[in-house]
């Protein structure tokens, strides 16, 4: 049976139904764990027991020293928006021969101070007038390149900074407040069912403007083969969390707003919670 495992202003929490465990170990300590799973699991079957944490005291699911990465073009629907945004500045084939190519695209997303907690807002990069979420599976990777969880993703995205030249994907993609993760890491022997879906919704107002899912039959690489190619020539000695693409693509007539609230949910692992604002001054 899985395992929840929260980062929370109070320390590391780990839950299995409404047993909840209040762990000793710093949150660095955990994540490079191979053995994170059975650790995890005797925790829980020991008496002692804590309160669920409350969301209002979650943090994001990363260490201080981990970085972000994320996979592009891994899902079909992925595949046609970036030619769509391309074909509007006179290209677009790159992204239909790396759709098809055995490399897959490999990104720097984040550092942890640039990844917002759940329930944080993330920002509007101005200089952009085009951007939408970008809902992922995110995978928690040990140093030694074991998966041993999984979260929800948020990869914010400038579509138009994209489109417009490939070479702008970093400031399309990196910037203050330009991903969350949460509201947890689903600690679990076995990968997740291809059937597990992936959903997202953003209300403005009261009213709902995108409401979408796809799920992980849709994902053309598998979870082990992103991975292999991260660490191909790349060591995290704190670990990495590595978003694996996203298959949901708001319609081409869809931006982001200051007030929109972002609903991203994952079958087993939960629903991860943010709102955008505009550029801080």
């Amino acid at each position: 049976m899985s395992v929840h495992l929260y980062r929370t202003t109070r320390g590391a929490v780990a839950v299995r139904g409404t047993h909840a465990v209040r762990l000793p170990e710093a949150w660095a300590a955990l994540v490079v764990r191979d053995d994170l799973y059975a650790y995890l699991d005797a925790c829980l079957s020991d008496d002692a027991s804590t309160t669920l944490p409350d969301s209002q005291e979650w943090l994001a699911p990363l260490g201080e020293q981990q970085e972000v990465w994320a996979a592009g073009v891994t899902y079909y629907r992925s595949r046609t928006a970036r030619m769509e945004e391309a074909a509007e500045a006179g290209g677009g084939s790159f992204y239909d021969r790396v759709y098809a190519a055995p490399r897959p695209e490999l990104f720097f997303k984040a550092t942890p101070q640039r990844v917002a907690a759940p329930g944080a807002p993330l920002n509007l990069r101005p200089d952009s007038q085009w951007m939408v979420p970008e809902p992922e599976l995110g995978l928690l990777i040990t140093p030694s390149g074991t998966i041993i969880g999984y979260t929800v993703g948020n990869d914010l995205s400038c579509r138009d900074l994209e489109g417009e030249n490939p070479l702008y994907l970093p400031q399309a993609k990196t910037f203050d407040g330009c991903a969350s993760l949460g509201p947890c890491i689903l600690v679990s022997k076995a990968l997740p069912p291809a059937a597990t879906q992936i959903s997202l919704r953003i209300d403005r107002a009261d009213t709902s403007v995108v409401d979408d899912a796809t799920t992980l039959a849709q994902l053309k690489r598998s979870l082990g083969e992103l991975r292999d190619y991260l660490f191909a020539a790349c060591s995290f000695p704190h670990g990495v969390v590595l978003l694996t693409g996203t298959g949901i693509v708001p319609p081409d007539d869809f931006a982001l707003a200051p007030g929109d609230r972002i609903h991203i949910a994952i079958n087993g692992i939960g629903m991860l919670t943010n709102s955008v604002r505009a550029w801080p001054k």
